[in-house]
């Protein structure tokens, strides 16, 4: 039995990658990966920089963290598709870092976040992070969106600031509605076409890399017709065209605790993105992904972006169900998408500097839109005022506050409405059997009890059990219908049983199962304290005999 729970444990700690070339990998199966890689290549390629750029970082490093990054989850990752690099879900946190850290406490911390993330799947917490309700995942999504909307303005606009752009949400916009006079034509053509591209081509083409080929337009444009815009090599120089040798990176006392909470919040985050994405992946196809591996293979990726200068790695939705839809086999196509993406680095490095940013701000203005899931919002909004409370307090802290005490409040609201929801299911109702037991100004009264009694159904059910037990001298309770008890409920039928003793009646305990029985039993409900029957039946028929 115990090397059966080995295996099963050494199974759920093993790359899906492994196990795919171990149920045998041939050449059909390599053919149909190295087109799904290619196809995410096209489209992470242009996302890889954007995202970097929007973060504050130069746009090869979002290129290193998806080769590097992408890779190693792949290779080392607990799903069959999901596909790593940068998320637009960071774009806040990463920006925000580099501005409080720069961008040494950037690459510490995501180093960091790889450990943190390893000792999450390694104490099998993968589990638990799936539990986050589902509207707190909607209004984090949503205010993720609003913010990276927020954050393409100045380049979408070609807009002229006086001074630095404000991180924090409202001093953005301010800042932005000031320089409102300063529009570049070119640029917003340049962006409103980008989008134009992508969202015809996908009405008319869809088969066709229309991110890919909208903004190779839109750098040919601005070539042909020398726009005075901004690009990716006027911004931030001719793109390397090999990643860096690996290094560690900086790292002193100060720099450490700087980079530390940023190391925590980057590993909450890329554990519930990366676990969100997976479970989209399984959706799509029908597997099953293991968290915790997924969770191990995350942390080894962060830490070699970060030695190769990359930044947070975690799996990401819309080039996982890209690889999906592209007829992915497994793992390797994952794997291949880094290495194409490095191929294009070695060989059309020069020809990306050419990139107008505003055409980049147009990628993401429609990634922001997408990802927004508009429908799901008005739904819950709609449908649920306990639902609406945790997607509007988590979206506006997300936008106004910081992401991580939206996803701690929106999780704690959930919990909270939870509870109630599940003391409110819990019920104690009288029973009939098959005599006349409504004696209730007789000697034995019997209940029942259904659902689970915790300490929420306990506060909620404890004083109407109390009002009952004032009279009977026996007050039957029949635990057939509730699966769970845990200690604060067995507590408050310890103090009923104490009320019933000294009012000389007896408290009686009927059809519990083994798991409910010890809670009681271990909060002291034993024999001569309480009686223990099998059964209704039994007891009434013991107490019908002792009064006849």
């Amino acid at each position: 039995m115990a090397q059966g729970h080995g295996d099963t444990l050494r199974e759920e700690f093993t790359p899906k990658s492994w196990t795919v070339l171990r149920e045998g990998y041939g050449l059909a199966e390599l053919r149909a990966d190295a087109i799904a890689g290619l196809t995410v290549a096209i489209v992470a390629l242009p996302l890889s920089m954007a995202i970097a750029i929007a973060s504050g970082v130069g746009p090869e490093r979002g290129l290193y963290t998806a080769i590097i990054g992408g890779f190693l989850v792949s290779a080392l990752g607990g799903s069959r598709f999901q596909i790593g690099g940068p998320a637009g879900a960071f774009i806040v946190l990463v920006s925000a870092c580099v501005m409080q850290t720069g961008l040494d406490g950037l690459i510490l911390a995501t180093f960091l976040s790889g450990f943190l993330l390893i000792a999450v799947g390694a104490l099998r917490l993968g589990t638990y992070i799936k539990f986050i309700p589902y509207p707190v995942t909607v209004g984090f999504t949503a205010g993720i969106a609003v913010i990276i909307l927020a954050s393409q303005m100045r380049d979408f606009f070609g807009l002229s600031l006086g001074g630095p752009e404000p991180a924090e949400i409202v001093g953005k916009v301010e800042v932005l509605w000031a320089a409102r006079g300063t529009v570049t034509g070119a640029a917003l053509a340049l962006a409103v076409g980008t989008m134009a591209i992508i969202l015809g081509l996908k009405r008319v083409r869809p088969g066709w890399p229309g991110m890919l080929i909208a903004i190779a337009a839109a750098a040919v444009a601005a070539w042909a017709f020398g726009l005075p815009v901004e690009t990716i090599q006027s911004k931030f120089g001719a793109l390397p065209r090999v990643p860096p040798a690996p290094g560690l990176p900086a790292m002193n006392a100060g720099l450490l605790m700087q980079a530390l909470p940023w190391a925590v919040s980057f590993a909450l985050l890329g554990a519930i993105e990366s676990l969100l994405s997976a479970v989209v992946a399984d959706g799509m196809s029908g597997r099953r992904h293991r968290s915790n591996a997924e969770l191990v293979g995350q942390g080894v990726a962060n830490i070699g972006s970060a030695l190769f200068g990359g930044f947070c790695v975690t799996g990401t939705i819309a080039r996982t169900a890209t690889n999906v839809r592209a007829g992915s086999r497994g793992p390797v196509s994952g794997m291949l998408h880094a290495v194409f993406l490095l191929v294009v680095m070695l060989v059309a490095a020069p020809l990306a500097g050419y990139i107008p940013l505003a055409a980049l701000a147009g990628v993401l203005v429609l990634v922001a839109w997408n990802m927004a899931e508009k429908e799901e919002l008005w739904s819950l909004v709609r449908n649920s005022r306990a639902d609406a409370a945790i997607v509007l307090v988590t979206l506006g802290l997300v936008v106004f506050r910081d992401l991580t005490e939206g996803i701690i409040a929106g999780a704690a609201i959930g919990g909270a409405v939870f509870i109630r929801r599940m003391s409110d299911a819990a019920q104690v109702v009288p029973v009939a059997e098959d005599r006349p037991v409504t004696e209730q100004s007789g000697d034995v009264v019997v209940y029942r009890l259904r659902g689970a009694y915790f300490f929420g159904a306990a506060a909620t059910l404890g004083s109407v059990l109390d009002r009952i037990a004032e009279k009977p001298r026996a007050f039957v309770v029949d635990f057939s219908d509730v699966p769970f008890v845990d200690s604060s409920g067995a507590r408050s039928f310890e103090m009923l049983a104490g009320k019933m003793a000294r009012k000389g009646g007896i408290l009686v305990l009927t059809g519990a199962g083994p798991e409910v029985r010890r809670a009681l039993l271990t909060q002291g409900l034993r024999e001569p304290h309480v009686a223990w029957r099998s059964t209704v039946a039994d007891a009434l028929e013991e107490f019908a005999g002792a009064r006849s």
